[in-house]
């Protein structure tokens, strides 16, 4: 009710822009997400610029029309949320997003049969790297990379000799199991029924049009042109 006062005061002198640093950041989990829902509402209301200042990605993710990530001060990449979500400026910004973050494997790239696969160590090799990413990974001149996918983009199946299982979280309408090998472990969202406990073996496979790749030396993602 007070951040509603604060905003419905300052809206009457008709503001250029609406600074709000982390109003929300003392509200309990079950009212922040009412709060965002008001927000929003206001600032259509009142057709006016806001900058929302939080560190709270869920909050930027749903309210934000565009987002501005920092790092110790430093801009790393700016778009809309389904834009940065998709498709990070680097590492940083793609495990910063995202809850878990996206997973980064480090590997190396291989050329074979006139393909470009990335070796995963423990994970294996990777299926063949599309076309566009093929190419910009070529043209990179990166040998060490971070094999990027977010959470909800593979899956997991029981399979004797694959990768163990390593933690089940239950969430709720969703598990995310972690699978892995000491500190090589990646997290991988699945519905409730997946079947996999702690002790299991499990195989993976990931959307190859939702991998991003990132050079392991700067960080920064090898785009594709």
């Amino acid at each position: 009710i007070l951040q509603r006062l604060a905003i419905g005061r300052s809206a009457i002198v008709e503001p250029a822009i609406f600074l709000l640093d982390e109003p929300l950041s003392n509200v309990d989990a079950a009212f922040r997400a009412v709060m965002r829902t008001e927000l929003k509402h206001l600032q259509r209301q009142f057709k006016q610029t806001m900058v929302y200042v939080t560190h709270d990605q869920l909050e930027a993710m749903t309210m934000a029309d565009r987002i501005a990530v920092m790092d110790h001060g430093v801009l790393q990449q700016t778009g809309s949320p389904v834009e940065v979500y998709n498709n990070p400026s680097n590492t940083f910004v793609a495990g910063f997003l995202g809850s878990p973050g996206m997973n980064l494997i480090k590997g190396s790239l291989v050329e074979e049969g006139g393909s470009v696969i990335v070796d995963l160590g423990q994970f294996g090799r990777s299926a063949a790297l599309r076309d566009s990413l093929a190419a910009a990974a070529r043209s990179s001149k990166a040998r060490d990379v971070f094999y990027g996918f977010r959470p909800e983009q593979a899956s997991l199946a029981p399979a004797a000799g694959g990768l163990p299982v390593f933690f089940v979280e239950r969430i709720g309408a969703r598990t995310i199991v972690h699978v892995g090998r000491e500190k090589a472990v990646v997290k991988i969202v699945l519905d409730n029924d997946n079947g996999l406990e702690a002790g299991m073996s499990a195989a993976l496979e990931v959307n190859p049009e939702a991998v991003r790749l990132f050079d392991a030396a700067s960080g920064q993602a090898i785009r594709e042109v």
